[in-house]
């Protein structure tokens, strides 16, 4: 199974076995709505609902902390995500959660895990069925083992600031990157890590939110200022844009030196000894 699959292979897999399908859908506190209530009015057919907000590790130090394995395995145990599964990812969310989802189960060692290209409003938009109410299925048994190369903790990244030996490229907005326009968050700044550069995850999709093709994603990273050569480190308001940005990285074969900053600049921007810049990123390419 490819990384990104279409909705049209969707459609001819249903009912497979070892295929699952998860509803990963999320939403800003801003954005006023419920993604489990919209799962429940209408979902693919056979999809759970993997409840992002949920899988956080709450003991962290780090605002809405990637989940600790055993806190996932259980979580897809419940879910019926067992090893061996086939899993299809998608989201109806303006942040693309579905992105997020994919680095968690890449995180926890997954092997066969996709992304649905266009994700439920392409679903909706081609007349395809959908189901109300709640999937429940099977209890079965989920191994998590973390590759801990794949996170970028605040320490790391205050030491990355100095040695310059990882690109970082944020997946906000240019507004907040720059500090033109503020957070939406009370009480936390606008502006960027010093040295980042800033790539929109909306840049990376068509206008019919299906992912660019490899050559579009490889212009919008190297006009970014990105050196696709060299490590990179993603991050963005919260972690979950920034999984974006590690999707298209993966699409694009970059994978071994790719990791993300979990807390992003939610923990960057409230700690007063971390530096910070404002102003559009200065290109390195």
């Amino acid at each position: 199974m490819d990384s990104l699959v279409s909705t049209e292979w969707l459609a001819e897999e249903m009912g497979s076995s070892d295929l699952r399908i998860v509803d990963a859908s999320n939403h800003l506190p801003t954005a006023g709505r419920d993604p489990r209530a919209e799962y429940e009015a209408g979902h693919i057919p056979g999809a759970v609902f993997m409840d992002l907000a949920a899988l956080v590790d709450t003991e962290s130090e780090v605002p809405s902390a990637l989940p600790t394995p055993e806190m996932f395995a259980s979580r897809m145990q419940k879910l019926g995500l067992g090893d061996g599964s086939r899993i299809v990812l998608y989201d109806d969310s303006e942040v693309k959660t579905s992105g997020r989802a994919w680095y968690m189960f890449t995180m926890f060692g997954a092997q066969n895990v996709a992304i649905l290209d266009g994700g439920l409003a392409k679903w909706k938009r081609e007349g395809r069925p959908l189901e109300a109410g709640t999937q429940s299925l099977r209890c079965r048994h989920y191994t998590a083992w973390r590759e801990h190369n794949m996170v970028r903790t605040k320490a790391e990244m205050l030491a990355n600031v100095k040695s310059r030996a990882e690109q970082v490229v944020d997946a906000r907005d240019a507004g907040r990157f720059s500090g033109a326009i503020p957070d939406f968050r009370p009480g936390v700044a606008s502006g960027h890590i010093p040295g980042s550069v800033n790539l929109p995850f909306t840049e990376l999709y068509n206008p019919d939110g299906t992912f660019k093709d490899k050559s579009g994603l490889k212009r919008a990273f190297e006009q970014a200022g990105i050196d696709l050569s060299q490590p990179v480190v993603t991050t963005c308001g919260g972690g979950v844009t920034a999984a974006v940005l590690s999707f298209a990285l993966h699409l694009l074969g970059k994978n071994c030196d790719v990791a993300l900053y979990d807390g992003s600049w939610s923990e960057w921007a409230v700690d007063p000894d971390t530096p910070k810049e404002t102003g559009p990123a200065l290109q390195s390419a």
